[in-house]
């Protein structure tokens, strides 16, 4: 991780997975964030356990299918899942820089537990973003409304300190996968995007997968280039595909190796498009060319690849 070796020095344990700026852990989140040096972070986008596995079931492709996602998704009461996640957000907070920001993502049977949290930390939330999934499965009990969202908190660490926004790209950049985005005006806290497409979990899938559109935005958002971002629950590891993709530099920690490998498999075969669409580019491609690699990086914005 050139310049970020320094950031790994300390951690006693080796990574799971090194490649240039992308790297790995396979640990408890709070053993490495704990070894990391204090103010070292940009960003962290975290995705937590959500403790919705309770025996329930939802659609997925017109099938009944188990809401159960494993032991590590299973409620410990109400006092031990707020202690959990007081003890990750705190951990995060140490290593963020003053500026750095950090997002994190969660139905109702988590955010609320994760905002309380924040405030408690004495994080300054910034906005929270209402992820719409116009794609979202049906529910079956037809006694509540459709969920169709989740709910994404943005804070800084410090209030006083100038956290990074571009807000220029944000407000004029290209967002064709979101039908509320309209051309040349502000974004607002209510994004439409898809959950992940079927190209997005060849691999594998992992059962709480986000979508590459929106890591995308969010890493583009509040980050620059250089930027060192961290995923406490890196899970298949869309944080990381996206931020190596626009040179940001990856720290990714899980628990379950099989996501972990997961996530090897994805960042090679994003370094493989890249790469074609480098090549492409040497060679005063057509519009079509540009396109059809493009469309495989499922990202819009490639002159940042130039």
């Amino acid at each position: 991780m050139e310049s970020g070796a320094k950031i790994l020095s300390n951690i006693a344990q080796k990574p799971y997975f090194v490649k240039d700026s992308f790297v790995l852990y396979h640990a408890n989140c709070l053993d490495v964030l704990s070894q990391l040096p204090e103010n070292s972070v940009d960003m962290v986008f975290a995705d937590p356990p959500y403790n919705l596995s309770n025996g329930g079931f939802s659609v997925h492709a017109g099938r009944m299918v188990s809401v159960n996602k494993g032991d590590w998704d299973k409620s410990k009461g109400f006092k031990d899942d707020y202690e959990f996640h007081y003890k990750w957000l705190e951990a995060c907070k140490r290593v963020l820089k003053p500026a750095g920001s950090l997002w994190v993502s969660g139905t109702y049977h988590s955010i609320y537990q994760c905002g309380h949290a924040l405030q408690a930390l004495g994080y300054h939330i910034l906005n929270d973003i209402s992820w719409f999934k116009p794609n979202a499965s049906p529910n079956l009990s037809c006694r509540f409304f459709t969920a169709s969202h989740e709910t994404i908190i943005w804070a800084r660490k410090d209030k006083k300190a100038k956290h990074t926004f571009n807000y220029d790209l944000m407000k004029n950049g290209q967002w064709p996968e979101d039908f509320l985005k309209k051309e040349g005006l502000q974004m607002r806290s209510v994004w439409s995007i898809l959950t992940p497409r079927k190209s997005e979990k060849k691999f594998g899938k992992h059962p709480t997968q986000k979508p590459i559109d929106l890591l995308k935005r969010i890493v583009l958002a509040s980050t620059k280039e250089g930027d060192v971002v961290l995923d406490p629950f890196t899970g298949s590891s869309t944080t990381g595909i996206a931020a190596s993709a626009f040179k940001r530099k990856f720290i990714g920690i899980d628990m379950e190796k099989k996501y972990l490998d997961l996530s090897v498999k994805r960042h090679a075969e994003m370094e493989a498009l890249i790469k074609e669409l480098n090549k492409v580019y040497s060679k005063a491609p057509s519009k079509k060319q540009v396109e059809i690699i493009a469309n495989k990086l499922t990202i819009k914005q490639t002159e940042l690849f130039a």
